[in-house]
């Protein structure tokens, strides 16, 4: 290399030498600069995480507390109101919105709450207090489950109201217990002292004690014991050894008796008539279609005073965890049949649960227009058929179009309440079938965009389905919940097979499936604007003109405008 090119070279790297041994100051300032950068980057991410909002958790569950405050409670003051001086500036450059959670617990974590945030008597549980829970005698004697990184007040609540259970508690800031009954001690609220791990606001009871709630069932009947289902009050019937063949006379007669007896037999169904316990399935001959009221089987059980255990003219039904083996057989159709017939309705109106009815009734598994993975993988086995191959008994649609809705030879249309379909879809597009939208779609601009598109579609999809469907038989959610067992035998009917009464009665027994929501979450507010409103009451009046031209009942009042 010439010794010009090296000289030119090097005369760059001597300049920025010499810059540097002149004005040290400017690379230090260099230097500051990105370290004060990098600062106010960790110091943003430790403000939105919560680590200093005052709350007393921080984002990565520690508590967050400054070390002063315990020592030196001026020093701590003067901290803290440094603290928010700084995380409020630092909220207004960077324009994060803080957002509050969901809170419960007991009267002493109510205290330290801001004014405004919800009781813990919202509706849906309420909280009755603090109590003991004994390892060998358990305060509730239900189902339970744990978990140690995400339990939180209301998955608990919202597992055990699904199971039908009327108290849930909550142990150890990690464990779920539901029970029919509390059976424990009342303590004082500050045992219950331990944080759920999913929820550090909110109390999960402590070392061997349960922060207990009662829970709001959207079907009160549906109350258990242990893990039977209480059905009710019934008059004897007729003939008991053959509507229920399994008895016994027990000493000491209870509840746990009576249903483990049946349960070691077997059977579904604990029937309890004073110090005679009987067993069996529901039948033509103990149909249990007509509940007396419960104050006609008042007799108390020997063992438990709070119990009662029926007489000698009328039972006390429980239902256990035997499965009723009736209807659970299902397959495809011998031969293929040449009539395609539809199981039409609007998106969230229950066509998925008519698929589980129609199948444990008919014994034959059910096809779609589409497929769904979830779905087959539940047990739908006639998902992945194609909707022509003639295997199955009834095929899912929610298509709307003439070319569509002539393609079939019959249908059964399924309706239901605009604002409860809406609202169901809602859930199922942004939190799958059993899952919820979360409360930022809700008050989002998702909620509204829907309503405009969707409630337009609800009533265009009904008046296509009576105009262009060949034979069409209308079936009303509502009035499905209601009378399941005559409503689903008229679409049996309707669908071809010789109609079970047994099997029916067995579906009765085994009605909600797989994909069913808990009726314990709920919005806190009405979702719907007068606008939305007026909007939906004009469609419900125009397909309750279009029922009524082809000579059918309208629709239930339930639906009319509000």
């Amino acid at each position: 290399m010439s010794p010009d090119l090296e000289a030119s070279m090097a005369r760059p790297l001597l300049k920025i030498q010499r810059y540097f041994r002149r004005k040290p100051v400017r690379f230090f300032s260099l230097i500051l600069l990105y370290l004060t950068a990098g600062s106010l980057v960790f110091l943003h991410s430790g403000f939105v995480g919560g680590n200093f909002s005052g709350s007393g958790s921080g984002a990565g569950g520690g508590r967050g507390r400054d070390p002063l405050v315990a020592t030196d409670p001026g020093a701590g003051k003067a901290a803290s109101t440094a603290r928010q001086e700084v995380a409020g500036a630092m909220s207004r450059v960077f324009r994060e919105p803080r957002r509050h959670g969901r809170r419960y617990g007991p009267a002493w974590m109510k205290r330290a709450r801001q004014d405004g945030q919800k009781d813990t008597d919202d509706g849906r549980a309420k909280y009755v207090g603090c109590y003991v829970d004994d390892i060998q005698k358990r305060a509730l004697r239900g189902v339970s489950f744990f978990d140690y990184k995400k339990m939180t007040v209301f998955r608990c609540q919202d597992n055990c109201a699904e199971r039908g259970y009327l108290y849930a508690g909550l142990e150890f800031g990690a464990e779920c217990y539901c029970g029919h009954k509390v059976q424990g001690a009342n303590v004082t609220e500050s045992e219950c002292n331990m944080e759920c791990k999913g929820e550090r606001s909110s109390a999960c009871g402590g070392a061997n004690r349960l922060s207990i709630y009662r829970l709001e069932l959207s079907h009160e009947s549906a109350r258990r014991y242990g893990s039977a289902i209480f059905k009710g009050c019934f008059l004897k019937p007729d003939n008991v050894s053959l509507a229920l063949p399994v008895t016994a006379v027990l000493q000491n007669m209870s509840i746990d008796k009576c249903v483990d007896m049946c349960t070691e037999k077997e059977q579904s169904l604990a029937v309890l008539a004073g110090d005679r316990c009987h067993c069996g399935f529901p039948t033509s001959h103990f149909s249990l279609h007509e509940p007396e009221e419960e104050n006609m089987c008042l007799h108390r059980c020997h063992v438990e005073e709070l119990e009662s255990c029926g007489n000698d003219q009328y039972f006390v039904v429980y239902q256990t965890q035997v499965q009723d083996n009736r209807c659970m057989d299902r397959r495809f159709l011998p031969s293929r049949s040449k009539l395609l017939q539809a199981l039409a309705s609007f998106p969230g109106a229950g066509n998925t649960w008519a698929r589980h009815l129609i199948e444990l009734a008919t014994g034959f598994y059910s096809g779609s227009y589409y497929f769904d993975g979830s779905l087959y993988n539940k047990g739908f086995k006639g998902e992945r058929d194609h909707w022509r191959s003639g295997r199955t008994i009834c095929i899912k649609t929610h298509e709307s179009g003439k070319k569509e809705i002539e393609a079939f030879d019959s249908g059964i249309l399924m309706i239901r309440n605009p604002y409860k379909a809406l609202m169901a879809e809602f859930n199922r597009k942004y939190g799958g079938h059993i899952g919820f939208a979360s409360q930022a779609h809700w008050k989002g601009k998702e909620w509204p965009e829907f309503v405009k598109n969707y409630a337009p579609w609800w009533a265009s999809h009904t008046l296509d389905w009576l105009r262009y469907g060949r034979h069409v038989h209308v079936v009303h959610f509502e009035d499905l919940k209601r009378d399941l067992f005559s409503q689903l035998k008229a679409m049996v009917l309707f669908l071809g097979p010789v109609v079970s009464e047994d099997r029916l009665l067995c579906v009765e027994g085994q009605k909600d499936g797989n994909f069913k929501r808990s009726g314990l979450r709920k919005l806190e507010y009405d979702p719907y604007t007068p606008e939305m409103c007026a909007d939906i009451n004009k469609l419900i009046r125009t397909v309750d003109v279009a029922l009524r031209a082809k000579n059918m009942s309208g629709v239930p009042m339930e639906y009319m405008p509000r």
